[in-house]
């Protein structure tokens, strides 16, 4: 069973994550599915650019705690998304959480509704944005990426575009996102590529650099004790050990 909803018009194919009963969370089979249908689009001519959008109130929870991704294929998805040689726009109406983070980060383009919420939960985990690091860093202000990956604070989706993490909080999301759709339509496919390849050259400069260390790090946080601790207590509903 497939938890991606899949849809073309007018040279834009929409991927909608499609996963309610976990929020959109990133399960293995959603990260494979997701790959998958990338890839097709990069090979498809009828494509021009790729529309990631989500069904029900969330965007995306970050990984599924109950059937987490491969932290190599995570990393393998972000990636993905940012080499595609096609853009990828996220049209962002819900919640965004931690991995769901990295996935929007990867995106070149991300237009944000006044519904939509962030937050980087993971310490609140006892983990870390280890490996979502390598495209939210390169795009995040600074001084913003340390205070809410330390806090776990929850920010609007103005305070998302103030940061860089979007590209634009919009009251209308899909008002907005006419100019930027018509704008692609009308760009050719090889200068679409040419200009995606200058603005994606540093985050992949960071993946080439970091993708080994931090997906070990990842794996090595995920079986810590404080993260057993951390996610037994948020599934049970309740504050982990530490809290003062």
């Amino acid at each position: 069973m497939t938890h991606l909803q899949v849809t073309h018009e007018r040279g834009i194919t929409t991927l909608a994550l499609d996963s309610p009963a976990n929020r959109n969370a990133l399960s293995a089979t959603l990260v494979a599915d997701l790959g998958a249908a990338l890839a097709r689009c990069a090979e498809d001519a009828d494509v021009r650019a790729v529309l990631l959008t989500h069904t029900g109130g969330t965007f995306c929870a970050g990984a599924d705690l109950k059937e987490p991704p491969d932290p190599a294929a995570f990393v393998g998805l972000m990636r993905t998304v940012v080499e595609l040689p096609k853009p990828v726009v996220a049209r962002v109406t819900g919640h965004v959480r931690a991995g769901g983070l990295g996935l929007l980060a990867a995106c070149d383009i991300a237009v944000a509704g006044p519904g939509s919420s962030y937050a980087f939960t993971e310490a609140r985990l006892g983990l870390a944005p280890a490996v979502i690091s390598m495209p939210v860093l390169p795009r995040m202000d600074p001084r913003a990426a340390s205070r809410y990956y330390l806090t776990g604070e929850r920010f609007d989706a103005a305070e998302a575009a103030r940061t860089g993490l979007v590209t634009l909080a919009a009251e209308d999301v899909d008002e907005a996102l006419e100019p930027v759709l018509d704008g692609l339509r009308r760009s050719s496919p090889h200068g679409l590529a040419a200009s995606k390849a200058l603005v994606t050259a540093t985050v992949l400069e960071t993946f080439d650099r970091w993708s080994k260390e931090l997906t070990a790090r990842s794996a090595s946080l995920f079986a810590s004790a404080e993260a057993r601790e951390g996610v037994t207590a948020f599934l049970e509903r309740r504050d982990p050990a530490w809290v003062l």
